[in-house]
């Protein structure tokens, strides 16, 4: 035998072992991904709870041949006896096909191709099936970090879900028999209120850190449990979170503190380390306690935002972001009053710093900083209350949202209280209450008005004239 011919058998020999391992291989991973079917007896899902818009979409994609899940939060929300903000359906079909089925259809996105059918104001997002993305060239990118750029390969529904970022999120209600399809073990994590993210924590996050947020937004949201392997990874990778883009990460916030429940939001995102990352600044001010206390404003707003949603009020973005920035906002102004300047332009200066800086964190929209500054600006205002300026306040667009404010400030011990009451009781008096509210006080010293008139009247007479 020659060495050729040795060298040749030894390679038949290992191919041959090589094949064997990956054919048992395989083996196991078809017995992994085999799913859990639990049958319409098995759970509370009922097509009555499901917008009949969704139902129609559901089933013109079935008769056009193709398969049709409800699948995510809106699955997750219905089993848990919610009502579903939205409805999310997925399907073989691809975004073109979509679209040739649905004439009322836009299909959007860069990063991964979705189709939105339009049914007046409601709007039922299709996705086709992700695909595994073992086999991709140039439709699937990733950044040298792990995070995903683009995600345009499609698939099957074996493939899909082990894309879906938690167990709980993963679940598939079939419209062809109202069965709900598990492959990940969403059903016994949601029935132990667990939050888990499919496949490995570290990795998953890597590939998105805004995950880190969407983790701590389900769980305050649904009451889970975050998995020790989900909270582990957290801890370690909160850094990830500045690589991706200001205007993403504002979208977000909005997510995490517009829900009604923005105050458990903020303590848990506090408690990984992921709410310096967003206002850096504001947990800086944090850490510095007045007379042996914390600062206490942020979360009073918090509060009441939360109680405002849970009452089915409206809480502007802008409110809650000047509270957040706020006492960055007197620790720079009282930074600068040190350096000298005068308190008017030290304010204004703050302000300009703060937001420049904070936008390099959340990046919010120009109409948004410009109303939180409006709501800044008039706080000195509400010091005035004598004379015509009360009055005109009450006719500025952002007076409401600036008393509203000011009474935050009072609650907490930022603002004087008796000020407060003033304001609230001048807004309900008649036109005769409000100007005798408004008069200068009789007695010890002249206001500054009346040295104004009796300037003026001296001036008049003129030089060496008897004044009448």
């Amino acid at each position: 035998m020659t060495l050729f011919e040795f060298n040749l058998g030894i390679k038949v020999i290992l191919n041959f072992f090589k094949n064997l391992f990956k054919s048992a291989e395989n083996e196991t991973e078809a017995e992994v991904l085999e799913p859990r079917i639990y049958a319409r007896s098995e759970h509370c899902i009922s097509r009555s709870q499901i917008s009949e818009n969704a139902l129609k979409v559901l089933y013109r994609l079935q008769k056009s041949g193709f398969e049709a899940y409800l699948v995510g939060g809106c699955v997750r929300d219905l089993l848990l006896g919610r009502e579903p903000k939205d409805f999310d359906v997925v399907t073989d079909a691809d975004p073109e096909q979509i679209k040739k089925i649905f004439r009322n259809c836009r299909l959007i996105g860069r990063r991964f191709r979705l189709a939105h059918v339009y049914f007046g104001r409601e709007v039922i997002e299709v996705a086709t099936f992700r695909g595994s993305g073992e086999e991709q060239s140039d439709e699937q990118m990733q950044d040298k970090e792990g995070r995903l750029l683009r995600d345009n390969v499609y698939g099957t529904i074996d493939e899909d879900v082990w894309r879906r970022d938690f167990t709980v999120n993963a679940l598939y209600y079939n419209i062809k028999d109202f069965s709900v399809v598990d492959y990940t073990g969403g059903m016994n994590d949601h029935k132990a209120g667990i939050l888990r993210l499919i496949g490995d924590p570290e990795t998953r996050f890597r590939e998105d850190p805004v995950r880190m947020l969407r983790a701590v937004r389900f769980a305050v949201k649904l009451g889970f449990n975050l998995d020790p392997g989900c909270q582990k990874a957290i801890h370690k990778g909160a850094e990830w979170l500045y690589g991706i883009p200001a205007a993403r990460l504002y979208d977000e916030v909005l997510k995490l503190f517009l829900s009604g429940y923005g105050l458990q939001t903020f303590e848990m995102l506090r408690q990984y380390g992921l709410f310096r990352v967003l206002f850096p600044e504001t947990e800086s001010s944090l850490s510095v306690e007045e007379n042996g206390f914390p600062k206490l404003l942020l979360m009073k707003a918090l509060e009441n935002s939360d109680n405002r949603i849970g009452e089915g009020k409206t809480v502007t973005a802008y409110f809650l972001l000047a509270a957040f920035l706020w006492e960055p906002v007197q620790m720079r102004t009282a930074a600068n009053r040190a350096q000298g300047q005068d308190d008017y332009m030290a304010f204004q200066n703050a302000v300009g710093e703060v937001l420049s800086r904070q936008v390099k964190s959340t990046a919010f929209p120009r109409h948004i900083s410009l109303a939180m500054r409006e709501v800044w600006g008039l706080q000195s205002k509400f010091n005035v209350r004598t004379g015509a300026k009360p009055a005109r306040l009450l006719s500025h667009p952002r007076f409401r949202a600036a008393y509203d404010f000011m009474l935050l400030r009072a609650e907490t011990g930022g603002a004087d209280a008796e000020m407060a009451d003033w304001w609230t009781r001048f807004q309900m008096a008649d036109e005769n209450e409000q100007k005798k509210m408004t008069q200068p006080p009789r007695g010890g010293g002249r206001s500054k008005t009346g040295r104004k008139r009796m300037y003026s009247k001296k001036t008049r007479s003129g030089p060496g004239k008897k004044e009448e």
